[in-house]
């Protein structure tokens, strides 16, 4: 059984939806610190005038300093974010062939007032699995697990208390993961190869790293086609 392990992320790129459709268990890593500079608050959509960056506003406060987990973060609602992400969506999208495929979902989301970040990114996240048509996969969050330890060997009780001996990781892990501690525990390590085919954006010049809402809106229910590889 194959299991992924990656932070909760706003409206993340396909790679990441590529690993929840290679694992039979997705965990939601939510109680690691949280990285301010990282992809869990904001992700980039094109525009007619660019890709811009779509940022949800978080109270950070002491977090150079504090071990903060992302389950923690609460969302900052001095300003109406959600109104003008919609807003900025449907300005950027609205010519798109499925933009009105996927509103009134999308809309249901930036209507809501969640206290903390890592809920609505989670939910978000499984919604937008089920559109894509991802539907096998079992979602767990890390916080429900209660394990202990740092790093590599936390991963390790991670997937030893879901019972998994397969594990699907970024290219990136490659620098730092401890390969002799999966193999001491049995478990299979693999890492992901990203290579998608390009398709029609509004926007030119194509590019393949911007959330996952672009690919949505541009091809609809053939989505999954361009992120499955055969």
């Amino acid at each position: 059984m194959r299991c992924v392990i990656l932070q909760p992320s706003y409206i993340p790129w396909r790679g990441y939806f590529d690993q929840i459709n290679q694992a039979d268990v997705f965990v939601f890593y939510d109680d690691v610190k949280y990285d301010k500079n990282g992809w869990r608050n904001r992700n980039r959509i094109k525009t007619p005038q660019g890709v811009i960056w779509l940022t949800i506003p978080v109270h950070t406060k002491g977090l150079s300093t504090e071990n903060i987990p992302i389950n923690r973060i609460q969302i900052a609602w001095q300003q109406p974010w959600n109104r003008k992400h919609w807003m900025t969506l449907q300005q950027a999208y609205g010519r798109a062939p499925y933009f009105d495929r996927y509103a009134p979902l999308l809309e249901e989301f930036y209507n809501k007032d969640p206290e903390y970040l890592s809920e609505f990114n989670i939910d978000l996240t499984i919604e937008l699995s089920k559109e894509l048509g991802i539907t096998s996969t079992e979602f767990v969050r890390s916080s429900s697990l209660k394990v202990s330890g740092t790093k590599t060997d936390r991963l390790i009780q991670i997937l030893t208390r879901l019972g998994v001996d397969d594990y699907l990781t970024g290219p990136s892990a490659q620098s730092y993961i401890e390969e002799d501690k999966f193999e001491a525990a049995g478990i299979r390590l693999s890492y992901m190869v990203y290579d998608y085919p390009e398709y029609q954006q509004l926007y030119p010049p194509y590019d393949a790293y911007v959330s996952i809402l672009d690919l949505m809106f541009m091809t609809g229910p053939d989505a999954l086609c361009y992120i499955v590889k055969e």
